[in-house]
Order: structure tokens, then C-alpha cells, then sequence
């Protein structure tokens, strides 16, 4: 089976759907989505029905912490165009959706595949992957091979040995990668509606488990109309700025 993995949809219509049309054509069967619905963009209502409905057909789905700030209220740290944007999202939904992201559990096991938004060590602590020792720390703590986690807006992949040596690398898109079953991989897809990695096109990940396979895929979408949106909505114009040149 297929499965696409989309992860930080932040509110962007525009790169979700482009996202979800190249994931069909490439034979995806399921769908995970891996947190961070709302946020940043400046479509939260679509965004959510769209994954709520997916849901309901079957997808996978975590909750992200910009999900949670939504459905409950701003964590302290978040930052302050962060936070503004929370407080507009809040606005923007209606009852029934705010309750669905706050019904999201952190985290997913299917098999051997673990889906979590931040980390597999407190997934409600939202503490990011930096590199391959917080890597190692998530894969230690998870008891499924391959860890798929969202949080970090540029695309990585970790692995581990069976003796306990990690590695890590930046993926090329669409390059199919073996993941062997002698290590434990951690999978970050990159921001399908925010990447900063300087590249503004969407990013998700295809993992095929007949295979054991993976490829990471960047698909290009309307950023003007994505960024005309957020401006048209008096956003934080940084916002739009960060779509225009992927940072």
C-alpha cells in the first residue's frame, strides 16, 4: 500500500490541494496527515473540513501544536505573529471543527509505522528534531521501525542501527530510498504548506510498505494566490514573504 504523509498544511488551500492531486496520481491508497492543520495560512476552514472528511474516509491524522494553540489556547512560547494568527484561525472556525482538532490524538501506530507531529520522547512537549541525537532519542523511544514526524519544516531523514550509529541525509525528491529493515528510520516530509528550506514548492513524503520504500516528492503551486490570500486577510505580512521564498 501507498501511503501518502503530509505534514504542516498550515491553513495553505492552495499547496494541500496541489499536494493531495500529485499524491493520487503517484497511486497513494491512505493518506497521513501529520499535524499542524491551521496556522500561518489563510484557510483554516477548508484545510480542516478537507482533513476531516479524508478522516472520515479512512486517513490517519495527529495533532499538531498550532492545531492544539486552536483548539484550546496559545502555549507561552509560541511567538507573537504565531499567536495573532491563533487568535484569527479561532475566529475563522466554526464549533464542529475546532472539536476535531482538539479530538486528535499526538500520536498513531500502524504496524511498525508511528506517525507524531513533534517527537516520539513527549509528544506533548513539541519539542523539535534537530539533529541525528534528538533523532536517535525518538527512534529509542518508539517501538515501531519507522517514525514519521512532522514539526521541522525541511525535509530529513534519520536512521539508526542495530548497533546504535546514526546517520541522517537531505533527500532528493523523487528518488526512491530502500528503507532497510535492519535499521529504524525517523521520516520528516518537510512543510506541505510552509517549507523553509528555500524551496517554496510543497513537500510531502510516499511511503510504499509492500516495498519498504520511501520517496519525498516537492510540488509546485499558486504561491501568489496563497500569499495574496494572507495579505488580503491583514495576516502578519511575513507570512507571505516566508511562502514567496520557501524561508
Amino acid at each position: 500500500m501507498k501511503i501518502a504523509v503530509i505534514t504542516d498544511l498550515h491553513a495553505n488551500r492552495e499547496a494541500v490541494q496541489a499536494v493531495l492531486d500529485h499524491a493520487q496520481a503517484q497511486g497513494a491508497e491512505r493518506h497521513a496527515f501529520v499535524g499542524d492543520f491551521v496556522g500561518y495560512g489563510a484557510d483554516p476552514a477548508w484545510v480542516v473540513d478537507k482533513v476531516r472528511e479524508m478522516v472520515c474516509g479512512g486517513a490517519w491524522a495527529v495533532q499538531g501544536n498550532h492545531d492544539a494553540a486552536v483548539a484550546h489556547a496559545p502555549g507561552p512560547h509560541m511567538r507573537a505573529d504565531a499567536r495573532r494568527v491563533v487568535e484569527w484561525t479561532q475566529a475563522q472556525l466554526n464549533l464542529a471543527q475546532r472539536h476535531f482538532l482538539a479530538s486528535l490524538p499526538l500520536t498513531q501506530a500502524h504496524g511498525e509505522l508511528l506517525f507524531v507531529h513533534a517527537n516520539a520522547v513527549d509528544p506533548a512537549a513539541w519539542g523539535y528534531v534537530h539533529d541525528r541525537a534528538e533523532a536517535a532519542q525518538s527512534l529509542l523511544a518508539a517501538s515501531q521501525r519507522v517514525t514519521f514526524c512532522g514539526h521541522m519544516h525541511e525535509p530529513r531523514l534519520y536512521h539508526l542501527s542495530a548497533v546504535g550509529r546514526s546517520g541522517d541525509f537531505v533527500p532528493v525528491p523523487g528518488v526512491p530510498i530502500p528503507l532497510l529493515g535492519s535499521r529504524r528510520w525517523l521520516v520528516i516530509p518537510g512543510s506541505s504548506g510552509q517549507p523553509r528550506d528555500g524551496d517554496p514548492a510543497a513537500c510531502y513524503a510516499l511511503y510504499d510498505d509492500a516495498r519498504c520504500e520511501l520517496t519525498y516528492w516537492r510540488v509546485p503551486y499558486d504561491v501568489e494566490r496563497a500569499v495574496a490570500k494572507i495579505r488580503a486577510a491583514d495576516l502578519p505580512p511575513v507570512l507571505a514573504s516566508r511562502l514567496l521564498d520557501g524561508h
